[in-house]
């Protein structure tokens, strides 16, 4: 949970960070993800291991595609206003669930995990595909740190984060870089939804806990701070598996909630506060 909460989390605090815009469709994309694989490996139908790698490069691509078009078409007309986003992407959630119900249905579906295995430890077994799933995302999260610390895109993203109009005046192309990161943004979201979804079925509903928890974890690590955003997703990832286990879900997201109210009351800037910059 807390590894696939991370990728989830890290796509809207970049989508935060940099076009400052709260993109309420951002768990539709985590949905999409998790159909668009079971879609993949239900028409593939060549091997699991061979549909799921398809299915990992196919769904993000495509659900990037979608962000893009979404960007281009609405967010850009809107010049990416405050407001008139959280109405536009509200708008966009229940279209996005509605075509899903349409093209999907309403059942749950399985997707085959690529490979079957069990890792023993001392007392117990532990399923394999879990662990690939962590490593997965710790992988890409390193490729995400790498992109932002060494390359001039990432270069070009904290410019844009931190002053737009700077940049635009130092030859940044800020419309390709807002269209950018949120076809990235969307592009994580979707791959942690083929990530989990072997683990739980796909659902066009499905998108409702990993916007809420991905908003919780941006506010607890920090608005904008990807540092911040990985601290808190381990912790509501691990706290939210735990105590839905032990207790009930219900008493994971009300434990999620006050951790929420004890930082905006004693610590409103979050964990690490921002370190993508104020737009100036």
């Amino acid at each position: 949970m807390a590894a696939v909460l991370s990728l989830s989390a890290v796509g809207l605090s970049l989508v935060f960070g940099v076009l400052r815009v709260v993109n309420v469709v951002h768990g539709e994309f985590f949905m999409l993800g998790a159909v668009g694989a079971w879609f993949v490996t239900r028409y593939l139908d060549i091997d699991p291991a061979v549909n799921f790698a398809f299915a990992l490069v196919i769904a993000p691509l495509l659900v990037g595609c979608v962000a893009v078009v979404i960007d281009k078409l609405i967010l850009n007309k809107i010049n990416y206003a405050p407001d008139a986003t959280i109405v536009a992407t509200i708008g966009l959630l229940y279209i996005t669930q509605q075509t899903s119900l349409l093209l999907y249905g309403p059942d749950a579906k399985p997707v085959n995990a690529p490979f079957q295995y069990n890792v023993p430890f001392a007392w117990f077994g532990y399923s394999g595909y879990k662990l690939a799933v962590i490593g997965g995302a710790v992988v890409v999260l390193l490729g995400i740190w790498l992109l932002m610390s060494k390359t001039k895109l990432g270069l070009k993203m904290k410019m844009t984060a931190f002053d737009a109009q700077t940049a635009q005046h130092f030859g940044v192309n800020v419309k390709n870089i807002y269209s950018f990161v949120f076809a990235l943004g969307a592009g994580l979201a979707a791959l942690a939804g083929v990530m989990i979804v072997p683990i739980q079925q796909a659902h066009y509903l499905m998108g409702g806990d990993p916007l809420l928890l991905s908003f919780i974890v941006v506010i607890i690590g920090g608005l904008g701070s990807l540092r911040g955003t990985l601290l808190a997703a381990l912790l509501i990832g691990l706290s939210d598996g735990i105590i839905s286990v032990f207790f009930t879900p219900t008493l994971a997201k009300i434990f999620a909630t006050l951790v929420v109210v004890s930082v905006l009351l004693f610590r409103p800037q979050g964990i690490m506060g921002g370190i993508m910059g104020k737009r100036q």
